[in-house]
């Protein structure tokens, strides 16, 4: 793994350049995550992370506490978590990970700017394979911290790779799907600030494209992107 796996920075946050689009994104996570286990963060440890994702992203607290209402009151719609996967141009792999209250409209949609723009949706479970999905975790670098001591530590717990990022001088913590609770119980428990908490996906192999497949490929993934159902989408474009 390593530092490999930041390829993602740059397209993701393009990705969330709007603000409005992170905040409903992060809203529907919350709102997801209070119907699955309720609205007490102290008791739903999914919750707490995405709380502490909204403030890494400047979300005001007026708006996670409204998600968290409208999920409680139930005045909006359950979502439902669909992964849809499908070939972009050059046969650029993509999965679109999408929370809807109308799967109806939001496969039509997706559907549609596949066969508008070069692509072919196909069905589930058939580009998974080319993906691993991971939990990641971010913490701020402090002076006390001991990289090596805090790997052969997190080790225990489901860590696969730990890194500094020079950008953000954050620690990136890379971990295995199943590990995200044992992940997340361990740096509470010791006391570092979660400055992010998310499940990934990253291509086991990237493909490469020339400048004008490059430009084919983002045009697609940038419409799909701007579908308020769709919540992220990967892809192995190298």
């Amino acid at each position: 793994m390593g530092r490999a796996f930041e390829y993602r920075k740059a397209s993701k946050l393009k990705r969330w350049g709007m603000m409005a689009k992170v905040f409903t994104r992060i809203g529907k996570d919350i709102v997801m995550a209070v119907n699955a286990g309720g609205p007490d963060p102290n008791n739903n440890s999914r919750l707490r992370a995405l709380i502490q994702n909204a403030k890494a992203a400047n979300m005001p607290k007026d708006n996670v506490d409204r998600a968290i209402k409208r999920a409680v009151s139930k005045e909006q719609d359950d979502y439902k978590e669909i992964v849809y996967e499908g070939k972009g141009p050059h046969g650029i792999a993509l999965l679109i990970e999408a929370a809807t209250d109308n799967t109806n409209r939001t496969v039509a949609n997706i559907r549609s700017y596949f066969n508008k723009l070069g692509g072919s949706l196909g069905t589930q479970g058939m580009l998974d394979y080319l993906f691993d999905r991971k939990s990641v975790f971010k913490i701020p670098n402090l002076p006390e911290i001991n990289m090596e001591e805090l790997e052969f530590e997190l080790i225990d717990y489901g860590a696969e790779e730990i890194f500094l990022d020079d950008e953000t001088n954050q620690i990136n913590i890379y971990g295995e799907f199943t590990a995200f609770g044992s992940l997340q119980k361990y740096l509470e428990d010791k006391g570092f600030e979660l400055l992010g908490a998310e499940f990934t996906r990253i291509p086991t192999e990237l493909k490469e494209l020339n400048e004008e497949q490059t430009a084919e490929v983002d045009k697609l993934i940038e419409r799909l992107e701007e579908d308020d159902d769709i919540q992220i989408v990967y892809h192995n474009m190298k």
